[in-house]
């Protein structure tokens, strides 16, 4: 069951325990996984894995606009054309961060930043 990774062992029994095994669509392996980093890190992976599926279930503040009270789903959020990394509510929040909120001066290093990582990434995973 535990493919012989000694951890794997450990934290299949926590998972079990804290019957984290049934209510989701995440192979066991990968959960296995999580919740040995989240042990690692110090982390209650219970807390933290019921912490994710509310943040999930009932949306967070996604919008890089600072003070936007607007809560709601990451896919509800549009992504900066150019640097594809800040997200907005809408129109009015996006123009706003653009002229005040600094994304102007941030946006073309971001982009540059995301399309250097990317192609490291793609060098990196050629053999």
């Amino acid at each position: 069951m535990y493919l012989d990774r000694p951890y794997a062992r450990e934290v299949g029994h926590v998972v079990e325990a804290a019957g984290l095994t049934e209510g989701h669509d995440v192979p066991q392996d990968v959960l296995n996984s999580i919740l040995h980093w989240l042990r690692k890190g110090g982390h209650d992976p219970v807390e933290t894995l019921d912490m994710c599926r509310k943040g999930s279930l009932d949306g967070g503040r996604f919008c890089q606009n600072e003070g936007c009270e607007v809560v709601g789903h990451l896919k509800e959020f549009k992504v900066c054309p150019q640097c594809k990394i800040a997200r907005y509510c809408g129109a009015a929040c996006q123009t706003q961060d653009w002229t005040a909120g600094g994304h102007k001066e941030t946006c073309g290093t971001m982009a540059s930043t995301v399309a250097r990582n990317r192609a490291t990434a793609q060098q990196s995973s050629c053999f």
